[in-house]
């Protein structure tokens, strides 16, 4: 079974960390909600708390075939400023690992420096922090082992997106219907 972890930061948009851990859990793929704050609960960025599985100090990359990383402004600015994360995603990225970021969060994998001339996606004014990335619009973009999308509006569209890189097309699409959600 494959097993992600979601790097989870005071200031997270809900919706997008949530919605990812949900539809990944329905789909039989591990996940852990892995705070990268200190403590166990994150305060998102509509003041919604969240209970982390636990922290990042106490995590094994090894365990894990791939990352995502939620948005929210804030979340995503406490993902840049955090080495772990940037030295993780740089770790990932280099095993060929799922490397996933919504929202404002693909400019943690541009300050990384992984989208050099890979297609990405991000929230709209956010396009500078894709660093080196053929910048486009799409809901969803995959480029390899990098999956980026735009937002909120776009998480149901992630998540599914993250079943079809661990499984297949055809898992995404049964899921997306089980869920009752048209694209």
């Amino acid at each position: 079974m494959s097993k992600l972890c979601i790097f989870m930061a005071d200031g997270v948009e809900e919706v997008e960390a949530l919605a990812v851990v949900d539809l990944a859990r329905r789909a039989g793929i591990d996940i852990d909600m892995v705070s990268i704050m200190g403590k166990m609960e994150i305060d998102g960025s509509h003041s919604i708390k969240i209970g982390a599985d636990t922290l990042i100090e106490d995590i094994n990359p090894d365990d894990y075939d791939g990352l995502v990383c939620p948005g929210g402004l804030r979340g995503t600015n406490n993902l840049k400023a955090d080495d772990r994360v940037a030295e993780l995603i740089r770790k990932f990225f280099a095993a060929g690992k799922l490397t996933a970021a919504i929202c404002a969060a693909p400019t943690v994998l541009g300050a990384a420096g992984i989208l050099e001339g890979k297609n990405a996606t991000c929230y709209p004014g956010c396009e500078d922090g894709l660093t080196g990335a053929n910048k486009l619009t799409d809901k969803v973009v995959r480029d390899g082992s990098i999956i980026t999308s735009r937002g909120m509006g776009t998480a149901v569209d992630f998540g599914l997106a993250i079943i079809e890189y661990f499984q297949d097309a055809q898992a995404a699409a049964d899921m997306a219907k089980k869920i009752v959600f048209s694209a």
